[in-house]
């Protein structure tokens, strides 16, 4: 038998088996010697140990000399035990040359420590094989693979989680992109990546695809206690949406003592409404050194107005080394006003890398009128991948008239899916000419949200709508065009523009309801079309009393229909002196035609005036 490394487990023996064997040992059963050498190397008695061990190697039993190894190492004499895990491995013990080959590798031995660890691997030993492995990894060898491998399929837990980590990166997941890296990123779970170990292949046919694979090798190693396993696995699961069975990977890893698991987890409860378990979970990890962990904290308290709390938790962050607690204490002081020490933190953070960081102190420059201090800030923010520092530096070379500058970094925010950067690419193509191109970035900044988008949308596909005549037979009135659907949903947005055109297409249809209600909603926020519009709504149904005062609100604004339609009300009233006040305010205000039928009227009135 050979005696088993503490990290390999080790076999029990009762009372019974031991007085047997030692027994037959002081009758010279050379078995029988190493065996209760073993038993009583394992249970530290070394002193009682050694004298079995020496009899039964010196009676040529590999086992023995190989824990006679494994017993002189563990006294301090590593060349001695060196030499008798030689004898072991050159008899043919995989262990004798595991536990060589660990030694020759201590020692800066390479090539002797991967020929012993070799042998042990190919005999099968699964800690040879987790060695090997390792000692390629470390080179960069893409042949630690085969070896990692071999070492998980015989259970090594550390080997399945590596092998795992391989085919995750080879899978560009979770560092290289994907569902899981947005997970990651959320969660502020960083994962080690060793660039050497990375190659590219594609999936033979019937072999399973790396990502797959991968999970599969986290799931076994997590189910073996692997830690960091069962986080990985977790954040797999979330990303898949399948939370429940991530929150038990993440709940299993977080007891076992991991901060990150602990912090995914809270973010996990969070997200499901249970702020106060989140935060049980949340402390847990920051109180175990997880920045990110403390940030949630910080920001728990902040949202809750306890801001003193909040900066002690946004500290707490930054001492754990998270650049993210000198973002959040420059936000934190900007919102109190605290601009000067809002600077501070947020340059700290800027010259850690912190790209928002970075665009956060732009705008505060700016803000302050130091556009050239900004501009590097932006630029640097908008180069480390701040999709918002890219926009802020198309409206600062916007608003010095530089457009072809601007157009260029609004169009580099757009690619990465920035809605009022598409929006300001689409008004640009449009301005040039080119609707097809235009018309793709509004559609993308419309679906993105953006009411002006929207709205820019359906007038772009109004305009290529025949002129509407009057309903065939049997055609549905109340059929929607795709722009008014645009309109509509720039409308709901509050988009006043948008609301009058809703409410004029709702009257072409007759509609009449509709249009009233788009209408009033516009005029009320503030829309002098809505109102002038309104207007003419309520007089064509006899309210001429409510008509007019929405006319007046429109024309005290400056909207000169308004006010001509106030003249004329005037006049046909007979309050001869108020329409030629009105006149003349229609004619101050235009447009043209306007200005030109209020003279003619108000020339009109006067004459009735002096007659």
């Amino acid at each position: 038998m050979e005696l088993r490394r503490a990290d390999e487990g080790t076999d029990t023996a009762t009372a019974e088996d031991e007085a047997r064997h030692r027994h037959a040992a002081e009758e010279g059963d050379t078995e029988s010697m190493s065996v209760l050498g073993a038993l009583l190397l394992r249970r530290g008695d070394l002193d009682g140990a050694e004298p079995y061990l020496r009899a039964a190697t010196a009676e040529g039993d590999r086992a023995a000399a190989n824990n006679l190894g494994v017993l002189l190492h563990q006294r301090g004499y590593a060349e001695e035990a060196a030499g008798w895990w030689r004898i072991a491995a050159v008899a043919g013990s995989a262990a004798a040359a595991h536990a060589l080959g660990r030694h020759f590798r201590e020692r800066g031995d390479e090539p002797a420590a991967e020929y012993w660890l070799r042998q042990s691997a190919e005999h099968g030993h699964a800690l040879g094989a987790y060695a090997l492995a390792d000692l390629l990894e470390h080179r960069g060898d893409v042949g630690a693979e085969r070896w990692l491998r071999a070492a998980a399929e015989q259970g090594h837990r550390e080997a399945a989680y590596r092998l795992a980590r391989l085919l995750d990166r080879r899978a560009g997941t979770p560092t290289g992109g994907g569902p899981a890296a947005d997970v990651a990123n959320r969660r502020g779970i960083t994962w080690d990546t060793d660039p050497r170990m990375l190659r590219t292949s594609s999936t033979a046919p019937g072999e399973k695809p790396p990502a797959l694979e991968a999970e599969q090798w986290y799931r076994q190693a997590a189910a073996r206690g692997h830690r960091r396993a069962a986080l990985h696995l977790g954040v797999i699961l979330e990303a898949r949406g399948e939370l429940k069975e991530a929150g038990r990977w993440y709940l299993t890893s977080a007891k076992d003592g991991e901060p990150r698991a602990a912090c995914a987890l809270g973010f996990l409860l969070r997200d499901a409404g249970d702020e106060e378990s989140a935060a049980v979970w949340w402390l847990r990890a920051a109180q175990e050194g997880d920045g990110n962990a403390a940030n949630a904290l910080g920001a728990r308290h902040a949202a809750r107005g306890e801001q003193q709390t909040a900066e002690r938790w946004y500290r707490a962050a930054l001492d754990a080394g998270d650049i993210n607690g000198a973002y959040n204490l420059g936000l934190l002081c900007a919102a109190q006003g605290r601009t000067a020490q809002a600077e501070q933190w947020y340059r700290r953070a800027a010259y850690a890398g912190h790209r928002e960081a970075a665009n956060a102190l732009a705008i505060l420059l700016l803000q302050g009128g130091d556009a050239s201090g900004a501009e590097p800030w932006f630029s640097k923010a908008a180069e480390a991948g701040s999709v918002d520092a890219a926009f802020n530096l198309g409206i600062l070379h916007a608003g010095r008239g530089e457009e072809r500058a601007a157009l260029e970094w609004y169009e580099r925010a757009a690619a990465a899916g920035h809605t009022e950067a598409a929006l300001q690419v689409g008004i640009a193509l449009l301005r040039d000419g080119d609707e097809r191109e235009a018309e793709a970035h509004l559609r993308r900044a419309a679906g993105g949200g953006s009411a002006e988008g929207a709205f820019r949308l359906g007038m772009l596909l109004d305009a290529r709508q025949p002129p509407s005549g009057p309903p065939v037979l049997g055609e549905s009135v109340d059929e929607k065009s795709e722009c008014e659907e645009w309109y509509e949903r720039a409308a709901e947005q509050g988009h006043r523009r948008a609301q009058v055109r809703v409410g004029m297409l709702a009257a072409g249809r007759g509609d009449m309801a509709g249009a009233a209600k788009w209408y009033r909603e516009a005029a009320e926020a503030g829309s002098l079309g809505g109102a002038f519009n309104l207007g003419l709504l309520l007089a064509r149904e006899g309210r001429e009393s409510e008509a007019q005062l929405w006319w007046t609100r429109a024309a005290h604004a400056g909207h000169g229909r308004a006010a001509l339609r106030l003249a004329l009300l005037a006049a046909r009233r007979g309050e001869l002196g108020e329409g030629e006040r009105w006149c003349v305010r229609a004619v101050e205000l235009g447009p043209a035609e306007v200005a030109e039928r209020a003279a003619r009227l108000r020339d009109a009135l006067h004459q009735e005036l002096t007659a």
